[in-house]
């Protein structure tokens, strides 16, 4: 893993704990530095990392606290609760 990369994951751990701090404008800063770390070196961040913020406030995004999340049929709804915003993954049910 890169220094970058390594970088990058410890940004979104530390956003995590600001939330959980109730810190949200340092979580905001946090993935903003890891989204500039990216574009500069040129290095993705991971799909399921890209899946826990908002794309629109840069806000880490944590169940029951700073997202709403719904199941519905065939994609997992997820509301950002500070800007309202909706992420929509597809989702398929394992078989019973």
């Amino acid at each position: 893993m890169s220094v970058a990369a390594e970088r990058i994951e410890t940004l979104f751990d530390l956003a995590a704990a600001a939330v959980r701090a109730e810190q949200p404008e340092r979580a905001r800063r946090y993935l903003r530095l890891a989204k500039r770390i990216s574009e500069r070196t040129r290095t993705p961040i991971p799909a399921h990392r890209k899946r826990q913020m908002c794309g629109r406030c840069d806000l880490r995004l944590i169940a029951g606290r700073t997202a709403r999340v719904r199941v519905r049929p065939g994609r997992v709804v997820i509301r950002c609760t500070a800007c309202g915003q909706l992420h929509r993954y597809p989702f398929e049910r394992p078989a019973d």
